[in-house]
């Protein structure tokens, strides 16, 4: 299965679009405000990647990490929520709303990671709904046209799941039901797109088991 592109260190991801940017944050003002903010946020990220924990299996110093972690937090979030920059780039830019996001990662990144390379840890549009939307009767006997309604999360901690659907023939009519049909099926390169092979369907999306908004 193709491998998302979704940074989970959200808020430096943020401070790079606008570092990056070609039209706004242009001005000589917000160069010196972004400069300053690179700085105090890369001393925030490496102090919390040295960190280790908590992990899966408890210690004695999984209340010191923590607190150690919510420290890390305090002073970097005071620097950031100086008038200034808060004038500067109000809510609508979410670089001070993004910084919560990152501190999650940091908090359970650890704890994630022993569960294997597949854990999924991060902001996401998981699964909420699914609803059948043939355009008339004929073409559902063919194929089942799944619609899959995603939620936005600022955080969640979960798995990502690939599922096929297919149009099959009802079971009191089925004349070999226990037969398994091999299916070719092609993975689908865009992660939220439906990859349709034949009369098959093939759909990728989260399922969290933790999901967590973010309120600042």
């Amino acid at each position: 299965m193709p491998k998302s592109d979704r940074n989970p260190l959200v808020h430096g991801s943020n401070l790079e679009q606008k570092e990056n940017h070609r039209t706004k944050y242009r001005d000589v003002e917000s160069k010196k405000y972004l400069s300053e903010i690179r700085t105090e946020y890369d001393k925030w990220r490496s102090a919390n990647l040295e960190l280790v924990g908590p992990t899966s299996t408890p210690t004695d110093q999984d209340d010191a990490t923590i607190a150690a972690r919510v420290e890390l937090l305090s002073k970097y979030k005071d620097f950031l929520d100086q008038q200034h920059y808060a004038e500067k780039f109000d809510s609508r830019s979410n670089l001070h709303s993004s910084v919560l996001e990152e501190f999650l990662y940091y908090l359970f990144k650890d704890l994630v990671k022993d569960f294997g390379e597949n854990a999924l840890i991060g902001k996401s549009h998981t699964f909420k709904d699914i609803f059948f939307v043939p355009p008339k009767y004929s073409e559902m006997l063919k194929r089942p046209y799944a619609r899959i309604e995603k939620k936005d999360h600022d955080f969640v901690i979960g798995a990502t799941i690939q599922v096929s659907f297919e149009a099959a023939t009802p079971p009191e009519k089925d004349e070999n039901p226990g037969e398994i049909l091999a299916l070719l099926k092609e993975e689908p390169e865009n992660y939220s797109e439906v990859t349709v092979t034949g009369n098959t369907e093939t759909h990728i999306f989260d399922i969290p088991v933790v999901a967590i908004e973010c309120k600042t």
